[in-house]
């Protein structure tokens, strides 16, 4: 080959090698950068997944947390609710609106006696009938039983007379076993206030001498307040 011509061709595959490493050598920087810092700014670009299993699972805590705090919130309101609707007495207009009449009479009740006020709210409800009657009742039991559920008592007895109410089955209140029925009595008792006119706004003397026909008419009226607050403190949870 001519000198000169090789001379002239060298410095081309010199420039053309230069040109390729150099090539290979920025791909190569490239590859490196996209291997290494790819990945890296890929992360830090796209956002955490929302529906990845971690968040997922991190949502659903929060989640569960919220509920339960909402459900323990309502749990405590539906108690509070309880609770104050069980601590309502009946107001003293429903129970005495006339108020009371004459010297009152008290006694101290035995388990039995309370139960006893219990049965006769409890059957008054079931009646249909409101505190009024409930306090009517009471203190018409207290006058002629005080509150016992009385058998026949002998010598003692008021002709046949029988339980809370002192009713008599030979005046058509009902057979023995009838009238000893605590929810029994007192039904019949309220069947006969039924009849009474304007019964609710009597003094409670008056009405229960309407439906006992008593030798002791105003004996009736010393119950009141006690029958009062045996219906107050009994009306809610009977």
């Amino acid at each position: 080959m001519n000198k000169t011509l090789f001379s002239r061709w060298l410095p081309a595959v010199e420039q053309t090698s230069l040109v390729r490493r150099t090539a290979l050598g920025v791909a190569g920087l490239a590859f490196v950068g996209g291997a290494v810092a790819g990945p890296a700014v890929a992360a830090q670009a796209a956002p955490e997944h929302a529906g990845s299993p971690v968040s997922q699972s991190v949502m659903a805590d929060k989640g569960d947390k919220g509920d339960k705090g909402k459900s323990d919130k309502h749990d405590k309101g539906d108690k509070r609710d309880k609770d104050r609707k069980g601590d309502r007495k009946p107001s003293r207009d429903k129970l005495v609106p006339r108020g009371v009449q004459g010297e009152q009479s008290r006694i101290s009740l035995s388990g039995e006696q309370s139960e006893n006020v219990k049965a006769i709210v409890k059957a008054t409800k079931k009646a249909g009938l409101d505190e009024r009657a409930a306090v009517i009742a009471v203190g018409t039991s207290l006058q002629e039983s005080k509150l016992e559920n009385l058998g026949h008592l002998g010598d003692r007895n008021d002709h046949d007379s029988l339980g809370l109410f002192q009713q008599r089955p030979s005046s058509g209140w009902g057979s023995p076993e009838q009238i000893t029925d605590p929810e029994y009595s007192t039904i019949a008792f309220l069947k006969g206030l039924r009849q009474v006119d304007g019964w609710h706004d009597l003094p409670l003397t008056e009405a229960a001498q309407k439906v006992q026909v008593s030798a002791y008419p105003d004996a009736y009226a010393q119950w009141e307040d006690q029958a009062a607050d045996l219906v107050a403190n009994t009306w809610n949870n009977s």
